[in-house]
């Protein structure tokens, strides 16, 4: 019967702690005796019960921490960005991807790697260290160049990287490294080696980039390492520090003919259009001046034709206009002063404007189109005569 059953005689003389026969002013129960009373009922292990088992045993208490031990080697958990290998008695089992998984521990094995990271090998340098071994190359003229280069690489298989490269578990990141840095080694050599030293010094460090990545992604995927070259660049390419400063000079030389030359040809573009346009602005010139004086050439024959078809008809007539007209022509550009001796009362004394004569002589041999007048004294009573003398001013001039 339960120690607090209603109706038990001696209910009030029990507890749960096998103290009844106490009295009931002693208020303060010995510990050792209540913690002897617990293993007696949950342990079985009380003084009284020694070598008896309970449900704390040792064994189930060992079997406890096994499973849970067990259990935690078994479950791991997958991170986003992530890959896992099972092998099962290192046999590959199967591949999974991010979230929590379960293994048999320890009849199966796991390999995580991450597949989305991009790593950076570097060849020739580590840091802020030369590594000469690395970097000395030959090129295709027989010169040795120093030549640091970078690569930049994800996984794209793990199954390819693990188990065709090896099993990379305990190098870890370190083992992929060295298998991308060696093939980056054998491929830029080879691409070096194919190549002139000033044309990698100079222009063709592009198309070594471009090549080498090529030939790199093609050795990985032949040996199918599982490895996606993202990147290549040349950090730096240069003679050794011997022959450095001599290189030097040949470099700033070829960049000095180089823009001297696209000087050169900037001065080329703009001064042959010039020549092109001013040639063009003669043969223009030269073609107006032909028709110019072709055409007063066809003019004047038609026009001798005319005078000789009036010729025909009167002789003396077209003579004396033929000579009025040449005499136009021929005072028309000279100055001229005409004296009336018969007019002047024996006054000999006369002046002539010399400067005005020699001025306008001056201005018609420059070709100014200036109105010339002729001037005459007023104290020697002299007239201007037009281009053409009238018959009065004849006679005087003959007598």
């Amino acid at each position: 019967m339960p120690w607090n059953e209603p109706g038990s005689g001696n209910s009030g003389n029990r507890d749960p702690w096998g103290n009844g026969n106490k009295n009931k002013g002693d208020q303060n129960p010995d510990l050792d005796k209540i913690i002897d009373n617990v293993r007696k009922r949950f342990g079985g292990g009380g003084s009284n019960n020694k070598g008896k088992g309970g449900l704390f045993s040792p064994w189930l208490l060992g079997i406890l921490v096994a499973g849970v031990y067990w259990l935690f080697q078994s479950l791991y958990q997958v991170d986003e960005g992530y890959q896992s290998i099972e092998l099962r008695f290192g046999k590959f089992e199967q591949t999974v991807g991010a979230g929590l998984q379960f293994i048999a521990w320890p009849l199966e094995q796991k390999i995580v790697i991450d597949t989305q990271q991009v790593r950076t090998v570097e060849v020739g340098y580590r840091g802020n260290s030369p590594e000469l071994k690395e970097a000395l190359m030959l090129t295709r003229d027989q010169n040795i160049v120093d030549v640091t280069m970078a690569v930049q690489y994800t996984i794209k298989n793990i199954e390819d990287l693990v188990f065709n490269v090896g099993d990379l578990s305990g190098q870890g990141i370190l083992g992929i490294d060295q298998v991308v840095r060696g093939s980056t080694e054998s491929a830029l050599r080879e691409i070096v080696g194919s190549t002139t030293m000033d044309a990698l010094l100079t222009t063709d460090r592009p198309v070594v980039d471009s090549e080498t990545e090529t030939l790199l992604q093609t050795i990985l995927d032949r040996y199918k390492s599982g490895i996606q070259v993202e990147s290549i660049e040349i950090q730096d390419a240069k003679p050794p520090v011997g022959v450095r400063d001599a290189f030097d000079d040949v470099v700033r030389a070829d960049q000095d003919k180089t823009k001297l030359t696209n000087q050169a040809e900037a001065y080329a573009k703009k001064l042959v259009p010039n020549a092109r346009g001013e040639a063009e602005r003669i043969l223009q010139e030269a073609e107006a001046y032909k028709a110019k004086v072709v055409a007063e050439a066809t003019g004047e024959a038609e026009r001798f034709n005319k005078i000789l078809t009036e010729y025909q008809k009167a002789p003396e007539i077209t003579k004396k206009r033929l000579y009025i007209e040449t005499m136009e022509d021929v005072l028309a550009d000279s100055s001229k002063v005409l004296i009336d001796q018969s007019s002047s009362n024996g006054n000999s004394l006369m002046y002539l404007p010399i400067d005005k004569i020699i001025e306008n002589n001056n201005q018609g041999r420059s070709g100014s189109s200036s109105i010339r007048r002729d001037d005459v004294l007023p104290s020697s009573r002299a007239k201007t005569s037009s281009s053409t003398p009238t018959r009065d001013a004849q006679k005087r001039g003959g007598r």
